[in-house]
């Protein structure tokens, strides 16, 4: 095993990790700024105002790309499990 694939490997799973967090990253953050919008323009300043939409947001992120994101997943893990005698090499 060389250094070349082992930066591979660990860029391809970071990579994995960043497209699979997205989509409820994205949600949680659209829908944190539209309540900050609306908490400034009506001068709520409750802090709890946030958590209720962003756990829906992100709720119904996992259940639309939620089929997408164990895809990617089984992809890359079942490389991985092929790939065991390459790496123990």
């Amino acid at each position: 095993m060389t250094i070349d694939y082992v930066s591979y490997v660990g860029s391809w799973a970071l990579m994995i990790t960043l497209l699979v967090s997205a989509p409820m990253l994205g949600f949680g953050l659209l829908v944190g700024v539209v309540i900050s919008i609306l908490q400034a323009v009506t001068q709520i300043q409750e802090m709890t105002l946030t958590f209720v939409p962003k756990i829906v947001a992100i709720m119904i992120a996992i259940v639309v790309f939620g089929r997408w994101m164990l895809a990617t997943l089984m992809e890359f893990t079942s490389w991985v499990f092929m790939n065991i005698p390459a790496i123990v090499r």
